[in-house]
């Protein structure tokens, strides 16, 4: 994360959830003016102690700035938010940069490049890997493309927000960057699941196991605490699983479209589904665990 120094740059966040409030405080810390608006006012209105100025409106967020950032569910979500009589879209100024950091595959990417294109505004597509942990520390990784001559003007910005901005020459390579990514997260953390399972069916300790496995080259960060998190069964939510699921969801349509298939992706996803429908849906993605022990009864974790 950069250091602190005040700019003039005005920004408005549009959705202040897990993702989209600590990238508005952290703004805020950094000498932007921010305008937050979310669809629970009462989401927002906690950013008031950091400086931010809640809104009524995306259309009211969106007048007189440089920078419009959208963090919200999906593309759907974002679409209603920019469009209509208190959309953001018709509100912005001619100079303004609608950066478009949701998760939203791939065929939502172009839809909302064509409809800033159809506005005559500037559409950087940069979603983001990390969860809130990061973004609360400022170490994102921002997966910025098709920025052209929008980039000097969002560098600061990015610095802010992220350890690192991979800037991609392509519209809407990050967003497919991104679903690459979190497919592999999925695969991952399903994966640490069902070992973590399978030595409980075998008898062993499944601590035995996370820590032997932490100690090898097979192991990553990521992975290891998530396998402390399902033994712990410490579900806060660093990146919901109902999100994790959706994003695996798109990483399959994508694939599909390209007639390539993903077997082992295809297959979590009803797990997932069957987790999130048991109410862990708002759980950290940790709890993907809970899918495996539904089906594998009175195994020990």
């Amino acid at each position: 994360m950069a250091t602190a120094k005040t700019t003039s740059q005005r920004v408005a966040v549009l959705g202040t959830g897990t993702m989209g409030t600590p990238i508005a405080r952290n703004l805020c810390r950094a000498g932007l003016a921010v305008r937050v608006w979310n669809r629970d006012p009462a989401k927002a209105e906690a950013l008031a102690a950091d400086g931010a100025l809640r809104v009524p409106s995306p259309a009211a967020a969106a007048a007189g700035i440089d920078v419009l950032i959208t963090m919200l569910t999906d593309g759907a979500a974002v679409e209603q938010v920019m469009t209509g009589p208190d959309g953001a879209l018709a509100a912005l100024g001619p100079d303004a940069v609608w950066v478009q950091m949701s998760t939203v595959g791939v065929d939502w990417s172009d839809r909302l490049a064509s409809l800033a294109a159809s506005h005559g505004v500037a559409f950087v597509d940069a979603p983001v890997s990390g969860s809130s942990r990061p973004a609360e520390e400022g170490q994102l990784l921002i997966l910025a493309s098709g920025a052209g001559s929008s980039r000097a003007r969002l560098e600061h910005m990015f610095d802010v927000l992220g350890r690192k901005t991979l800037w991609l020459e392509r519209a809407g390579d990050g967003t497919r960057l991104k679903l690459a990514l979190n497919n592999w997260l999925a695969v991952l953390v399903e994966g640490m699941a069902e070992t973590i399972t399978l030595s409980g069916v075998l008898g062993l300790d499944p601590h035995l196991f996370v820590t032997t496995v932490a100690g090898l080259p097979l192991a990553s960060p990521y992975a290891t605490d998530k396998a402390n998190a399902m033994l712990d069964a410490q579900f806060a939510p660093g990146f919901p699983l109902e999100h994790a699921a959706k994003d695996a969801a798109l990483a399959a349509t994508a694939a599909h479209d390209h007639g390539l298939e993903l077997p082992l992706t295809e297959a979590l996803l009803a797990r997932w589904k069957q987790a999130v429908a048991s109410g862990h849906g708002h759980d950290d993605v940790a709890s993907a665990i809970t899918a495996v022990a539904v089906r594998n009864e009175g195994v020990s974790r």
